[in-house]
């Protein structure tokens, strides 16, 4: 949409709200909801959003299954974040988004998102007060649209309405799994703040927290409200080395069960496992310091029978002299070895945070009835990354080999491709074309330049270290006007515009160009690296910096009222009509467009650009036929460009055949519009999958002295492997469908008491993914031809067996809409709340969600099924689907005073299999024998106390995972290091304290 366009959308909004008032007429005003706990210094005035339903009656029962969670329960768990608050949600299942992905390696750095059901952080639709916001400015797997949970203000929360249904009838696209929606206070008169710390019982990983907020007014009183928050949040760093091992360390060879012991881990590069032993020779894995082996000047081969060896000693690190028979073993193989542990010395955890913003809102009545708004949100999120040491490959990215030395000013010479190497002659900065001895000198840094042979380098550059930050801004403006049109019939008017930009900046990178520019002039020391100027160093390793932005502009207007009466209520028409515009624009951090030395090593070069404006119609009819039972029809129409349109409808009931008794149902049907990276990706993205064992063939592996009986004695080369698999965008894509059927049964035996149990089953058609890459990959392997579709890029050759066939590298294939996704399960929630005295109080609420079945059905009718298990590996990132997940807390209120209360934090254990990944269902195909097959359940309990010592004075105190209980051992998993990050992502922390002092005037 252009500009001028979106400006005009604008301007409608803007223009539509401030007209509302004269629709108004006298109508007595609507009861706001009662069950809707009020925060302290807020007035519950205007809380009439009702989750799901078109209709602003909160007494209106809703036939989809809802769970709410307000502040105050938060405050009573000892939750600090809306993000974390929403994580924790029992329903919140396999590929969600953490923080703690930022710190190692997500696509999404920076972001967290929400996954309902397991179906992805694209099947859940966050809003903010009925409101679609923004999406965050990066893809989940570059493909993946989602909010971003770090862009809520957590002070000015009310409460979070978790819609457990299909929701596309009332909402649109993205709602098959459900809705999460983010409800803001209305009213708040007075002042309030806040002071909190925390710090684990290790001393580490701390946080702080301050917020305010002041209001004036009372919608109630005075006819008006406004107010103004802003908070402050920061948490601290956490790293590998700060936990016990296996945690800290990448070297599984201690992680050990029925004699069988796990690998040694690529992060000892080219060196020692726990035990002592040697881990294997192995170029893809750089190691510190400089290894260098010489190799002929005029082809760039490496001289018959020469090894590496150590550039300038291993410079600090105690090393290892091997023994006859690993020298036998291991034919290129440096004499000694250097071994270091990146993970123990580099490796992150969690990333520093920090978090700051502010909120605007103003609120006044008009006439009887009507109430117009006006909020302003503003909010900064800056993360910041540590890595390892930079790398310099011995090959370049897969498929691309160095020139053989630099090529200034465009200009190529010698015209031969290698592995990467220190040539016999280093000349003058800007020399056009090769140095030789006429206008050069030997190479310092070439131990074999005397003789005339170059020198093959690999390693890490120890003074160069990678970092990534980045900072994200979210604006986000909202008007609104509600009230009586005529008689029984009124009117809502809601327009939002959202505005997100990204900065993301890596530090210490090696430039591909640049390294071959300072290996020709000599300017990098490779014998003393900590003698080279940092001028070098700036040049070697330039910041890369991409600015990437996400706009969604909505106008949104419907009017609901009486048509009759039936015998058991009034019948009720809402209809609507909705514009949006939404755009995302993510330019490439690492484009390769100008060549392949023309970037970096290592970061990922994901790039997409696009926008559209979606039109929409719909409408809920709302009956109560009898007494005892209640129809809901609803219905939405949305139109895309292109020539993509949609109808989604839904049916729901209630039944109460008796007191305190409600069985309800609904029927619905949905759509997901392909994301912007699907359909429009200007770069492609690339996700490295870990190789198993059972992506190879005997055939294959025969060339490494090795079988699939004998895989753990395979070179690293194999073992160590990973693949990108890289996808490739489809304009053509078609949307995916789905059906959502729920049915459930709520029942209060008595006052204050709650239980209910919902199934739902969920199946989506036309699901949009990249081919399944087996095929390809079991053809290469098998030295077959690659079917028609895929592409498959050879990694460089194993230095040690350098005439087998290279492992793979990348599989490309594109995106397709073929599979159905299959799920149901079953969600469980009890409440309770009592009065035992006048002194004594008690309360409960626990919910849980199990998951009886998720699978793909793939055209040819196979299937792959993932619940219980580490699939969909692809799409968890490898940490799985668990069947249970539970919460749970209880607790006691004594004198209105003090408050204690217990939560129970509960994740299932999981098989070690994923059947995407080439195993059978449940059958452990992952594991290497080191690990039991089922991963174990994990229990955490955490314990907070609140003292109110004055009417506006709290101070409360928190112990997360009293038991100190660290997650329990995955090392297959590869979102984090030894553990799940979904299901350990808190629980790493250990014994957690917090305390602080809610307060107000």
């Amino acid at each position: 949409m252009p500009l001028s366009k979106r400006s005009h959308l604008l301007a409608s909004a803007i223009l539509v709200a401030a007209s509302a008032p004269a629709l108004a007429q006298n109508q007595p005003t609507i009861t706001p909801n009662a069950e809707a706990p009020t925060p302290q210094g807020a007035s519950d005035s205007g809380a009439i959003i009702v989750t799901g339903t078109l209709f602003r009656n909160p007494q209106l029962s809703n036939p989809s299954p809802v769970v709410q969670v307000t502040a105050e329960n938060l405050d009573a768990r000892g939750i600090s974040t809306i993000q974390e608050g929403i994580q924790r949600i029992a329903a919140n299942n396999g590929p969600a988004l953490t923080n703690s992905f930022t710190a190692n390696g997500a696509f999404a750095s920076g972001a967290s998102a929400v996954s309902l059901r397991g179906l992805t952080t694209n099947s859940t639709l966050v809003l903010i007060d009925g409101m679609r916001a923004a999406y965050y400015p990066l893809a989940d797997d570059g493909t993946r649209n989602f909010v971003d949970l770090n862009t809520i203000p957590d002070d000015v929360v009310e409460r979070i309405d978790v819609l457990q249904d299909g929701a596309s009838a009332t909402y649109g696209a993205d709602a098959i799994a459900g809705v999460v929606n983010i409800i803001t206070k209305k009213n708040f008169k007075g002042f309030s703040g806040r002071a909190e710390g925390g710090v684990s019982s290790r001393g580490d990983a701390s946080q702080y927290r301050l917020s305010g907020t002041v209001g004036i007014g009372d919608l109630d009183d005075k006819g008006y409200n406004a107010y103004f928050s802003g908070f402050y949040y920061q948490q601290n760093p956490l790293y590998n080395k700060d936990r016990p091992y296996p945690y800290s360390s990448n070297n599984f060879s201690n992680v050990c069960y029925n004699g069988t012991c796990g690998t040694p881990g690529s992060s000892v590069a080219n060196g020692l496992d726990r035990n002592g032993a040697y881990t294997g020779f192995n170029l893809t894995t750089p190691s510190t310091p400089f290894i260098v082996a010489p190799a002929d000047a005029a082809t760039g081969a490496r001289v018959d029978g020469a090894r590496y060896q150590q550039l300038a000693g291993c410079q600090g690190v105690p090393g290892y002299s091997l023994t006859a028979d690993e020298l036998a073993a291991n034919p290129s193989a440096p004499t000694t070895v250097c071994p270091q542990d990146y993970t123990n010395e580099y490796g992150l955890i969690a990333p520093k945070i920090r978090r700051y913003g502010a909120t605007a809102r103003g609120t006044a009545r008009y006439g009887d009835t009507g109430e117009v708004f006006a909020e302003f949100n503003f909010l900064q999120t800056n993360t910041e990354v540590t890595g390892y040491p930079a790398t310099i490959y011995a090959n370049a990215p897969a498929g691309f080999y160095f020139p053989r030395y630099s090529t200034r000013a465009n200009i190529p010479f010698y015209g031969n491709n290698t592995v990467l190497q220190l040539p016999v002659y280093v000349c003058p900065a800007n020399t056009v074309g090769a140095c030789t001895a006429a206008n050069g000198t030997l190479n310092p840094n070439n131990p074999f330049a005397a003789q005339g042979q170059t020198a093959l380098i690999d390693g890490r550059l120890p003074n160069v270290t990678n970092r990534d930050y980045t900072r994200t801004r979210a604006y986000r403006g909202a008007i609104g006007a509600h009230g009586t049109l005529i008689g029984d019939w009124t009117y809502n008017v809601n327009a939002t515009a959202m505005h997100e930009d990204l900065r993301r900046r890596s530090t210490g990178y090696v430039y591909i160009q640049h390294l071959l520019d300072v290996i020709k002039d000599g300017s990098y020391n490779f014998l003393n690296p900590s003698a080279t100027p940092q001028s070098v160093l700036n040049y070697l390793a330039p910041d890369a910096i991409a600015v990437s932005t996400s706009d969604l502009d909505q106008v949104d207007a419907n009017i609901a009222g009486k048509i009759i009466d039936l015998p058991g209520g009034p019948l009720q028409l809402a209809v609507g009509g909705a514009v949006r515009y939404e755009a995302v624009d993510s330019p490439s951090l690492n484009s390769d467009i100008n060549g392949g030395t023309q970037r970096y090593f290592t970061l990922n070069g994901f790039a997409t650009k696009g926008h559209r404006t979606v039109y929409s119609a719909y409408a809920e009819l709302n009956a109560p036929l009898l007494k005892f039972l209640t129809a809901n029809l609803s219905g939405r129409y949305d139109k895309y460009p292109h020539g993509i349109d949609n109808f989604s409808p839904k049916a729901g009931v209630i039944v109460t055949p008796i007191k305190n008794l409600a069985l309800k149902g609904t029927f619905s049907r949905g759509f997901r519009i392909p994301s912007f990276g699907e359909s429009s990706a200007t770069f492609p993205t690339t996700g490295y999958v870990g190789a198993t064992k059972n992506i190879y063939t005997d055939s294959f592996l025969s060339q490494y002295g090795c079988s699939l009986a004998t895989y753990t004695s395979c070179p690293t080369y194999v073992t160590g492997a990973t693949y990108g698999a890289t996808s490739l965008s489809n304009p053509n894509l078609k949307p995916e469908k789905s059906r959502n059927f729920t049915g459930g049964v709520s029942y209060s035996p008595m006052r204050g008491i709650t239980v209910s149990a919902d199934y739902y089953n969920i199946r989506k058609t036309n699901v949009i993914t990249t081919a399944n890459n087996a095929p390809a990959i079991l053809a290469y392997y098998s030295g077959e031809a690659i079917p028609a579709g895929y592409t498959v890029i050879a990694d460089a050759p194993d230095v040690n067996h350098p005439n087998a066939t290279p492992r793979i590298a990348f599989v490309q294939s594109g995106f397709i809409n073929a599979n159905t996704l299959k799920t149901s399960g079953i969600d469980l929630q009890l409440d309770a709340n009592r009065t035992l005295s006048p002194n004594v109080g008690v309360y409960f609420s626990g919910q849980a969600s199990y998951i009886l079945k998720l699978e793909t059905v793939f055209p040819d009718g196979s299937v792959e099924r993932y619940d219980g298990t580490l699939g969909n590996f692809n799409l968890t990132a490898g940490s799985g689907t668990p069947k249970w997940k539970a919460t749970a807390t209880a607790g006691v209120r004594l004198w209105q005073k003090l408050d204690i209360n217990g939560t129970m934090n509960y994740f299932d254990g999981y098989d070690l299999s994923a059947m995407d990944q080439g195993t059978g269902y449940k059958d452990c195909g992952l594991d290497d024998g080191s690990l039991p097959c089922r991963v174990k359940s994990y229990v955490t309990f955490d314990l907070n106390v609140q003292v109110k010592v004055t009417d506006k004075t709290t101070f409360y105190a928190t112990v997360q995972n009293i038991a100190d209980r660290l997650p329990p051992i995955d090392t297959i998993t590869y979102g984090a290091n030894g553990y799940n990050p979904v299901q350990g992502g808190e629980g790493i922390y250990g014994r957690y304290f917090k305390a602080g002092v809610r307060f107000g005037l």
